[in-house]
């Protein structure tokens, strides 16, 4: 399993897939008890059906190890490819009860995973040479964020804080409620200085008066949220080499080129992992000579 990226806990992952599988199977898949045989073997191909990038490949294999470890899975293609329809990408073979209880897991984390990563590819592609990095964001499913930023990270994206506790980002919320940037950042610093923890301190700014004011409180990056691409610019050229900068807010395949035109150092997208369209693909048995 891929364990470059922190967030990935094998033991979490696991744990995760057993309750899937728990909530799926209940007390047992009569389907499949029913109509298949105990000693019944067979194979099977998970179908591309719609071109894309893949992605899911590992959690896959953990879910088939999970329902019977004598499930033998043969990767056809790997995590970050580009797939097209009718390609096989990857086959699964024994047990045809435990491919059968399997299949809906495996194929609800593999759509969805690859949904994000071929979202992500898209708009990564976009950003081609205006030397903006493509960010997520914290939009997503309860309990399944680890996938989705695994899913953009295969995409080609970039991971912004995991959660609320490995990054500190002042919102405007924070900011209207703490009575204004500098008092947020000052009890902020403080904060982290009693607790000893080293985190960056992102500042969300709405317009050019609060771009100042972030720029004077020294904050460690600068979020320009929802501003017409002519103040972003502008706001870029204020921050100059100060701190990165991050645009944020209504961005997608219409404006993403433009706004990376001027010149922000990130642009962080929540439609990747929360209006994304998952991928097409099909787990079908496989009743012709193996191959």
């Amino acid at each position: 399993m891929n364990l470059n990226l922190a967030y990935l806990n094998p033991g979490l992952i696991r744990e995760f897939i057993k309750n899937a599988l728990a909530e799926d199977l209940g007390p047992g898949d009569h389907s499949t008890l029913a109509a298949i045989d105990a000693g019944a073997e067979g194979r099977a191909r998970l179908i591309i059906k719609e071109k894309g990038i893949l992605a899911g490949q590992e959690v896959a294999g953990e879910v088939f190890a999970l329902v019977d470890k004598a499930l033998v899975v043969e990767l056809r293609k790997q995590d970050g490819e580009w797939v097209n329809p009718g390609e096989t990408a990857l086959t699964v073979t024994g047990s045809a009860r435990s491919i059968l209880s399997a299949e809906r897991l495996v194929l609800n984390f593999m759509q969805r995973m690859s949904g994000i990563a071929t979202k992500t590819r898209y708009l990564t592609d976009m950003l081609a040479g205006t030397g903006a990095a493509l960010l997520d964001t914290r939009k997503t499913t309860p309990n399944f964020r680890m996938f989705e930023k695994w899913a953009v990270k295969i995409g080609g994206g970039h991971n912004h804080r995991f959660a609320l506790y490995d990054m500190m980002l002042l919102k405007d919320n924070h900011i209207d409620f703490a009575g204004g940037i500098a008092p947020a950042v000052a009890r902020a610093r403080e904060y982290l200085a009693v607790h000893k923890l080293k985190l960056k301190i992102e500042v969300e700014t709405r317009n050019l008066e609060e771009v100042k004011q972030a720029l004077a409180a020294k904050a460690d990056i600068i979020m320009l949220d929802n501003m017409p691409v002519a103040t972003l610019a502008r706001a870029v050229q204020l921050v100059g080499k100060q701190c990165p900068t991050e645009a944020s807010g209504g961005i997608d395949e219409r404006n993403i080129r433009a706004i990376a035109g001027t010149g922000v150092d990130f642009i962080s997208v929540g439609a990747l992992t929360h209006s994304y369209k998952s991928l097409d693909m099909s787990l079908k048995a496989d009743i012709g000579p193996a191959g």
